[in-house]
């Protein structure tokens, strides 16, 4: 029966060039049996198949199929697979959903494994605890997130329900569509550089468009940018190129995640070279991540890490990034050396990838030197237009949620909004409003993913307080509660243990050794965003003052934040309140950058946590600075020095002050004393009634001073002719700083040689 009826999703699916999904549900062992009963009715072989499954739980059913665990799933982002079978039986990870549907080709099959339908969302499971954070348990976990699944399942055509417990086929999602149209490869351009035959590859007409804007690759200073859904070809554009580009003697470097999601680019680039008899010598088999060609071209791949050492960007003619949304901005960054580039990303690739492309790497992107080009694409090709998978993946996850339309915010101020604490019960029943709070994360937040989705609607620690404009979303944020805890649990952390959830007691109490700071009770702030039509006019500030006096009728101690460090967002939390306690010593893996804790008290017990952790942060930031954080963005450093609540001491000696007011005015040199200048630095940038200096004596501050950088490197990145004049110039700097700061001793020197 179950054979039966794959084979007739199958055959559907073949005909109609999309995928369909077979649910099977009931006990694991049922399922399992069914699935491989599936598969074999389907026609489809083990070697074609994907199990997304936890170890534990795969027995001898799938011996020849693929095996990803669920942690695993992003290994299938750029793959393509005929059928991909997820197990949800131990845990149900949204960032898996979306990355194990993605891998399934037109004609293909989807096979999801979990429990009763009826009885799914009453159960709690592994990832259930990953949202059960101290002082909750599991219990406390909500089931909305597999509630709003399971009705989208029953919801969406194409898709078909089995019970395996009692054999009942509750749906058996067959749509009969009509068959798909032949493809067609379209009309090449005109004009083109690229041989006909990486043209008469194409399927699409927007494939070929986008392999004639990636011509440009041939020039040097062109930077391309090519986005798409999942299934639209992209990958195999970009393999033509690569191709196109070697046939020509280029030498092309390829990267992404892992050569697996890369694979397609060298199929088609392979394909291409073969076709213009331009391969020598490489034996594929033998190394697939190389092709050479006779003129001395070549395409070869690279892990990211490896493609930007050294001087490895400088020696080739063009690099192309698959997947560039799944890569750190300051590795996105680092491919800003190459001396052309393109970075092929997915439209709703935010499967666990995060937005760090679309969110902060895009402004690094447009402010270089490059001649940018965007290009993306629309028509699919590994499946047809509509395919109904597809579609019900988008909303089961809300990968295509979106902001209101701008027209219906466009007028909101802090004025005409309301506030309101978004009940996740109330979300769950009004899908508009689930959508466009969602939407906001999504567009605004390059972290945002599925699992956030479900953590917004099931965890027992996070409220969501949006801003409304005539009911409409137009700024949101996640707050998680954090602290409380017990002594025991304290102590636990003080000794060495973590404790998930908890973020800024966990990093004040391990690692800037406060045994009190998981005592009182904050709320952090995990996201904010504002509609894009109104930033910048104080919607986001009014929001933190909604929270703000909602948390201290709460009695709540504190609000915090944990975030990527940059210029802006340091000025825009300092504007409303927070403090820095804490600055990372190594990067974000996702946003490349420092993350800055800061906090803002509500009450005198945790004025008295941020106060004693901003004097630590205070007293330790100056040899920070010398040390791990030596290549910190000179902005970020002002920025968050000057957002600080507690003044660096200065208790310079007479002698001290000669030295400085010396250099500043007359023959003395810095680096004579180089403790006594670093001092003055932090008094000044620390000080709130300080005349500032301008940004690049700033800036020249703390690369030479605070972070002990090179002169030679100082003068060359803020653009002194000499060292000598950059020299000059940091004397100059500190003339301020003596006439403010100096004592009778340092007036005394000053006037010597003024």
């Amino acid at each position: 029966m179950i054979a039966d009826l794959a084979g007739r999703l199958r055959d559907e699916a073949r005909r109609a060039n999309e995928r369909r999904l077979l649910v099977l549900a009931g006990e694991r062992e049922a399922c399992y049996t069914a699935a491989v009963n599936a598969l074999d009715g389907a026609g489809i072989r083990e070697s074609e198949t994907t199990v997304v499954a936890t170890e534990s739980a795969l027995g001898a059913d799938f011996r020849d199929c693929e095996h990803v665990t669920p942690k695993r799933a992003n290994t299938l982002l750029g793959t393509t697979r005929t059928a991909v079978v997820l197990d949800c039986h131990d845990e149900c990870r949204p960032n898996a959903l979306g990355r194990t549907v993605g891998a399934v080709d037109g004609g293909g099959l989807v096979v999801l494994c979990t429990p009763s339908l009826d009885a799914w969302p009453a159960r709690r499971d592994d990832f259930d605890e990953t949202l059960a954070v101290p002082p909750f348990d599991g219990k406390a976990v909500g089931g909305r997130f597999r509630t709003r699944l399971v009705e989208t399942l029953y919801a969406h055509p194409g898709i078909a329900i089995v019970d395996v417990d009692s054999g009942a086929v509750e749906r058996d999602g067959l749509t009969d569509p009509p068959a798909a149209e032949e493809q067609r490869s379209p009309a090449p351009p005109d004009n083109h550089a690229f041989p006909q035959a990486a043209y008469d590859a194409c399927l699409t007409a927007d494939q070929a468009n986008v392999l004639q804007t990636l011509e440009r690759l041939r020039e040097p200073g062109q930077a391309l940018v090519v986005e798409a859904d999942r299934g639209r070809g992209k990958s195999s554009a970009a393999g033509l190129a690569a191709g196109a580009l070697a046939a020509e003697g280029k030498d092309v470097l390829v990267t992404a995640p892992s050569y697996r999601s890369a694979a397609a680019v060298f199929v088609r680039a392979h394909e291409l070279l073969t076709s213009l008899d331009a391969l020598a010598g490489t034996d594929r088999d033998e190394n697939p991540q190389r092709l050479d060609t006779p003129d001395g071209g070549r395409v070869v791949f690279a892990e990211p890490a490896a493609a930007v050492d050294g001087d490895a960007l400088a020696t080739v003619d063009v690099a192309i990034v698959d997947e560039a949304a799944a890569l750190p901005v300051d590795r996105l960054s680092a491919f800003l050396d190459a001396p052309a580039v393109a970075f092929v990303t997915t439209v709703h690739g935010y499967e666990g990838a995060g937005r760090g492309f679309a969110v902060r790497f895009r402004d690094r992107l447009a402010e270089s030197a490059f001649d940018v080009t965007e290009q993306r694409l629309d028509d699919p090709i590994r499946y047809a237009a509509g395919d109904p998978v597809e579609v019900w993946l988008f909303r089961a996850l809300l990968l295509d949620a979106r902001p209101p339309v701008a027209p219906v915010v466009a007028k909101a101020t802090p004025e005409t909004v309301t506030h309101e604490r978004l009940a996740a019960d109330e979300l769950l029943a009004d899908e508009t409003r689930l959508r466009e709070a969602f939407g906001l994360l999504v567009a605004a937040h390059y972290r945002t993913e599925p699992n956030d989705l479900a953590r917004l609607l099931d965890a027992p620690n996070v409220t969501v307080h949006a801003l409304c404009h005539d009911g409409h979303v137009v700024s949101v944020a996640l707050l998680a509660r954090e602290g409380g805890l017990p002594a025991d649990l304290r102590r636990s952390v003080y000794e060495g243990s973590r404790i998930e959830g908890h973020l800024l007691p966990d990093v004040l109490t391990s690692q800037c050794r406060d045994l009190e700071a998981g005592k009182t009770t904050g709320e952090r702030v995990l996201r904010i965003a504002t509609h894009p039509a109104v930033r910048s006019q104080g919607l986001g500030s009014r929001l933190l003052d909604e929270i703000r006096a909602a948390s201290e009728h709460d009695a709540i101690d504190w609000l915090g934040v944990g975030y990527g460090a940059t210029p802006d967002l340091v000025s825009f939390w300092d504007r409303n309140g927070f403090s820095p306690v804490h600055l990372a010593i190594t990067r974000n893996d996702r946003s490349g950058e420092h993350s800055a804790l800061m906090l803002a008290p509500l009450s005198e017990p945790g004025r008295d946590l941020r106060d004693r952790h901003a004097r630590w942060f205070t007293e330790r930031i100056g040899g920070l600075l010398t040390d791990s954080l030596a290549d910190l963005d000179p902005d970020v450093v002002r920025a968050v020095l000057g957002a600080n609540s507690v003044e660096a001491p200065l208790d310079l000696s007479a002698h001290e002050w000669r030295t400085v007011a010396a250099a500043a005015y007359g023959p003395g040199l810095a680096a004579i004393d180089p403790d006594a200048f670093r001092r003055l630095a932090l008094a000044h940038f620390t000080d709130p009634e300080s005349d500032r200096l301008s940004a690049r004596e700033e800036r020249l501050l703390v690369a030479r001073i605070l972070q002990s950088r090179s002169v030679e490197w100082v003068a060359d990145d803020l653009g002194y002719v000499s060292t000598r004049e950059c020299l000059r110039a940091l004397g100059d700097a500190y003339r301020p700083l003596v006439d403010r700061y100096g004592d009778a001793a340092a007036h005394e020197e000053r006037d010597r040689y003024d």
